[in-house]
This record gives structure tokens, C-alpha cells and sequence, in this order.
């Protein structure tokens, strides 16, 4: 007789199956649809797009699912793709002609959808899953190039309106459970996103000091790492970095903190683009 394979995203029975624990992921989604149009220099994303595509050879087995929160959807309340088959969103403005017939035909999960949001309830945030809501470009860019297949069941996670640093990392501890089951959870942003930014050299020494902090604050235990998260506008050019009310690229990074359970966090990649220094983290 073969072994019950059921898994526990379909039954909702934690520990249901036999999957290796996911790590946590925050990436960069870079600039528009910028792995997949010209740019000058021609190699501005080039090391950027090659840590994305080498980090599905990093993790201990294929995702069942993955739970990406983007920052480029933001509710008054936690929201979640809950389509079967979601469109996409090409919510950016003055790229290429090709650049909108990109597509990202990944499946959704209703049933994943539902329970996601029953966990955030349960983890004391109101939440609701959104029946029409397609992927974003900080959902389908990168994970064309992470997992360019498609074929992973995706749900997208928005943020939280009032962009409440508590909230988001309280949100990722109700997820955790996740990925015991296979479940990868991505956050999508950029760890400098200040547009008048990019490309000026005054802002080389600024996002630099404030990656560092950044990168010491993820690395920290879990009590420290989400107390100084928690309270990330204080620290050295988190304004100049994310100005006032654009901290929306940055939260997700607090979700995935909120989401590593206590797992050691760690640099995963950076390098300086457009003069501003650009980082990933994973936990676990």
C-alpha cells in the first residue's frame, strides 16, 4: 500500500507531509520590467538577474506554493490573490511595447488563499481574500526569473495601507507555519527605493549607511531584529533611503522577517546600482 501523500495545503492539517522547511526571502524586483528590455549601461541588472535566477538551486526542494508579498499592492487590510488563474498587472508606465506582453501564467490557490487569511485572523490580523486581484510586476518579474517555469501555485499578499512596521512583521509570524509545509515565502521590494535617488552619487554614502544598518538589524537574534525593524525609521537615513509614506518596498522585508520563526538572517546579495547600494536577505 502506498504511503498517504496528501499534503497539508490541501487538508489544512499542519505537518500533514514530509517537506523540508522553506527558507525566507526578501529580493529585489528591480526597475520596472527591467530584466527584459535594453538599459544603459546594458549591464546595469545583469548581477541582479543572475542572483535571481540562482536561488531556486538554493532551497532544499521545489516550493509547493509560494506566498509573495508585494509591494506594489497595498488594502485598508491584508488581501490575498484568491483567483484560480490570476491576469496580470502591468503596473508600470513608459517601457517598452514588449514590456506589456510579458507574461506569468502561474496558477493560484484558492484553498491556500483562505487559509492564509484564517491565519492572519487568527494571528490578530483582519484580513480577506480578493477573487479578481491579478499579479503585480513585483510578483511576476522576479519570479519569471526565479522560477521561469510557472508552474509553482502562486498567492499574492499585499500589504497593509497604513504601512504599520508592527503589523507586517506580526503578520509574517502568523504565516511561519507555512513553511513547514513547503510553502516558500518571498518579499518582493527593493532595500533603497527613493527615486530621486537612483543615479545620483549623493545618495551612494546614504544608502550604503543605511544598508549597513539594515544588514545588522536582520542579522540580529529574533527579539533585537524585530524590535529594531519595528522601529527601522530611526535608524541612519531610513528617510533618505524611504521617504515618508514610501516605505512600501521596504515592508516586505518586515513581513519575511515577521515569517523566519527564529532563523538566522543573513546577506544574500548586493552590489551598487544607479549609485545606491541594493540588498537581499534570507532567513533560514
Amino acid at each position: 500500500m502506498n504511503p498517504d501523500t496528501t499534503s497539508a495545503i490541501d487538508t489544512g492539517t499542519p505537518g500533514a507531509n514530509r517537506d523540508p522547511r522553506m527558507p525566507v526571502l526578501f529580493v529585489p524586483h528591480g526597475a520596472g520590467p527591467c530584466f527584459f528590455m535594453d538599459w544603459n549601461p546594458a549591464d546595469t541588472w545583469t548581477r541582479m538577474a543572475t542572483f535571481l535566477k540562482g536561488i531556486a538551486d538554493t532551497l532544499p526542494a521545489t516550493p509547493r506554493a509560494i506566498v509573495l508579498v508585494s509591494g506594489h499592492w497595498l488594502e485598508s487590510a491584508f488581501s490575498t490573490t484568491g483567483h484560480a488563474r490570476p491576469g496580470l498587472i502591468y503596473d508600470y508606465n513608459g517601457f517598452p511595447p514588449h514590456t506589456y506582453e510579458l507574461t506569468y501564467p502561474a496558477p493560484g490557490e484558492p484553498q491556500l488563499a483562505a487559509r492564509i487569511v484564517q491565519q492572519l485572523e487568527e494571528g490578530g490580523q483582519p484580513a480577506r481574500v480578493d477573487p479578481v486581484r491579478g499579479y503585480d510586476h513585483g510578483m511576476f518579474i522576479p519570479l519569471k526569473l526565479m522560477f521561469p517555469k510557472a508552474d509553482i501555485p502562486v498567492i499574492q499578499l499585499s500589504l497593509r495601507r497604513d504601512l504599520d512596521p508592527a503589523a507586517h512583521i506580526q503578520a509574517g509570524r502568523a504565516l511561519s507555519a507555512l513553511r513547514d509545509e513547503g510553502v516558500l515565502i518571498v518579499g518582493s521590494g527593493m532595500s533603497f527605493h527613493n527615486m530621486r535617488g537612483y543615479g545620483d552619487p549623493r545618495y551612494t554614502p546614504v544608502s550604503a549607511k543605511f544598508d549597513a544598518w539594515l544588514t545588522e538589524a536582520v542579522e540580529s537574534k529574533t527579539p533585537r531584529r524585530e524590535a529594531l525593524l519595528a522601529d527601522w525609521a530611526s535608524a541612519p537615513h531610513a528617510r533618505d533611503s524611504h521617504p515618508p509614506g514610501g516605505e512600501e518596498h521596504l515592508l516586505p522585508l518586515l513581513v519575511a522577517a515577521g515569517a523566519s520563526a527564529g532563523s538566522e538572517g543573513r546577506k544574500v546579495y548586493s552590489e551598487e546600482v544607479m549609485k545606491t547600494t541594493l540588498s537581499a536577505f534570507r532567513f533560514g
